[in-house]
């Protein structure tokens, strides 16, 4: 912990809240939905407590790692895509297993902040198919009976949608207004989605590009920046632990190269950042504008 300060210490004991960075003419903005909590020894079940106990900072008191829900705005002029709906107006709380808690309800507030209204989003983006991320765009928002981008078109790369759970209602709601994507295609202007299963069969990332530097939104490859300086371990929710790891191995080497940034949307208060290998701190270090 020689380069940990005492706010990045504090930070990590907090979901993120509202951030942004621009790059170039594109402005990407954190917009926080809720929070999720794990166990951090179901969560990253090749961790072990010793790593838990030299390492507090990652933990809220009741000994649970802290993660963020929420979703990714990109604003290019007037246009606007979201990456991921966050989990919704709700919340759950699990008995056992890797999930303690999750609770959503705060990202139309969040885009309110950042001077956006529902009908902006002219689609939304998808890394994957889980609650958590399908949430306002799948569930009905509070008073009405559509969800909250109804309007929106739905990005779902091809192979993620071809082997949904067709017994999921959450994402039969989104049938109607998917349109499926492949690997390499540019989505929005400046956005590439690239296709990269393990932790579900089709999982994808996305490379916003502007201003002479490259952000990924690598989806949940991590799902905590400690993963960063173990990414090897890989997490109770992933399909395919080894096929993760190695892609995680791979995404951390990239990081760490001039220019690139990383997203994680389930880290912390520290959602943006890039990598720094070979010191004697954490390796993700967070990025503000």
């Amino acid at each position: 912990m020689a380069d940990m300060t005492v706010d990045q210490g504090e930070r990590l004991r907090r979901p993120a809240g509202v951030r942004s960075i621009r790059l170039g003419d594109t402005t990407v903005s954190y917009v926080p939905d809720g929070d999720v909590r794990l166990r951090p020894l179901d969560g990253l079940p090749d961790s072990t407590g010793e790593v838990w106990a030299a390492h507090p900072e990652y933990l809220d008191a009741g000994g649970h790692l802290v993660g963020s829900v929420g979703s990714l705005l990109v604003e290019h002029g007037d246009r606007a895509l979201l990456i991921d709906a966050g989990f919704g107006p709700r919340s759950h709380a699990a008995p056992a297993g890797p999930l303690a808690t999750i609770r959503g309800g705060a990202l139309p507030d969040g885009l309110a902040r950042l001077g956006r209204a529902p009908e902006d989003i002219e689609a939304v983006a998808f890394t994957h198919l889980h609650a958590d991320h399908l949430g306002w765009a799948a569930l009905p928002a509070p008073g009405g009976d559509q969800p909250l981008f109804a309007h929106a078109d739905y990005l779902v790369s091809a192979p993620e949608w071809e082997q949904r759970d067709l017994a999921d209602e959450q994402v039969a709601a989104l049938a109607p207004r998917v349109r499926t994507i492949t690997d390499g295609q540019e989505v929005f202007p400046g956005v590439r989605v690239r296709i990269l299963p393990g932790h579900t069969p089709g999982h994808a990332e996305y490379v916003i590009t502007g201003g002479g530097r490259r952000l990924i939104a690598f989806g949940d490859t991590a799902h905590s920046p400690i993963q960063i300086d173990h990414p090897d371990w890989s997490s109770g929710f992933d399909h395919d632990l080894t096929r993760t790891a190695e892609h995680r191995r791979r995404l951390v080497a990239e990081l760490a190269e001039p220019g690139t940034i990383g997203f994680g949307v389930h880290f912390a208060d520290v959602v943006f950042g890039h990598v720094r290998r070979g010191g004697s701190g954490p390796a993700w270090q967070p990025l503000d504008a």
